[in-house]
């Protein structure tokens, strides 16, 4: 396991780092048939990341891969689940606030995850037993693997404030949304913690917000590396249909609603 977690964050920071080349230009941005946007980014950084994962010999789901029917799918006890930029309409607002995220699934249960902050340079990965996870905020992209899992410092989601911090927005809440943070409040004291992409599971896996409510559309690749990181520190994300953790490689890619929460 610990190759594949090397192959994750290698493949993850030069990603990262061809994003940033692109992020630097006046790049255009396309329409894709689901109306969400993409732009030569999110398609030099698949291709860096299918270089990397290729020869692992284990299969890929990533978004900008052609997607497989459930047919070819559904005997595979591993696969990859890949986002090469999460976010991309925060790239495209140019606030920092997007991601690389690579996990690795087996039987429906993501056991490893990476996700990389291009901008920032800001790495969090689960540990090679999935037992714990780690952040670091890398100098340098050159920096040796090694050398990262040596400095890297573990995260937990402990918090001590007496205030229920909540992953979300308050200009951008629907109804469900709402409805839950309004429950809260009516015995708590609320704070509302907004952050872009798969950033909103790093903020609970680190201690920075309590709970991540997801009551709108997200598929498997915008949750497997952060859900993986979640579970490696203690967090439960519970699908808020069939109340169980949230399962990937399904035949339908699209997730349920769903909770983060310790």
């Amino acid at each position: 396991m610990k190759n594949n977690l090397s192959i994750a964050i290698k493949a993850a920071i030069d990603a990262g780092a061809e994003i940033l080349k692109v992020y630097e230009t006046n790049f255009e941005v396309e329409v894709k048939g689901d109306e969400s946007p993409l732009t030569q980014a999110d398609k030099n950084a698949n291709d860096i990341i299918n270089r990397y994962l290729l020869p692992t010999a284990i299969p890929i789901i990533s978004e900008e891969n052609k997607q497989l029917d459930y047919e070819q799918r559904k005997d595979w006890s591993k696969c990859w689940v890949v986002d090469p930029l999460d976010g991309t309409k925060e790239f495209i607002k140019r606030n920092g606030e997007f991601t690389v995220n690579i996990a690795l699934v087996r039987n429906g249960v993501p056991i490893l995850g990476v996700i990389y902050v291009p901008v920032t340079k800001t790495l969090y990965f689960t540990t090679a037993d999935a037992k714990s996870a780690k952040k670091i905020d890398l100098e340098s992209e050159d920096i040796e693997i090694e050398e990262i899992l040596k400095k890297a410092i573990p995260i937990k989601p402990e918090l001590d404030s007496g205030t229920i911090k909540i992953v979300g927005s308050r200009s951008h809440l629907n109804e469900d949304t709402k409805n839950f943070i309004d429950n809260i409040e009516k015995a708590n004291k609320v704070e509302i913690v907004s952050r872009g992409s798969s950033l909103k599971f790093c903020l609970v896996a680190e201690g920075l917000a309590h709970i991540y409510p997801r009551f709108a559309p997200t598929m498997e690749w915008d949750t497997a590396a952060g859900d993986a990181i979640c579970r490696a520190v203690g967090l439960e994300v519970i699908d808020q249909t069939t109340e169980k953790p949230l399962a990937y490689n399904k035949r339908n890619l699209l997730n349920n609603y769903f909770l983060v929460r310790s």
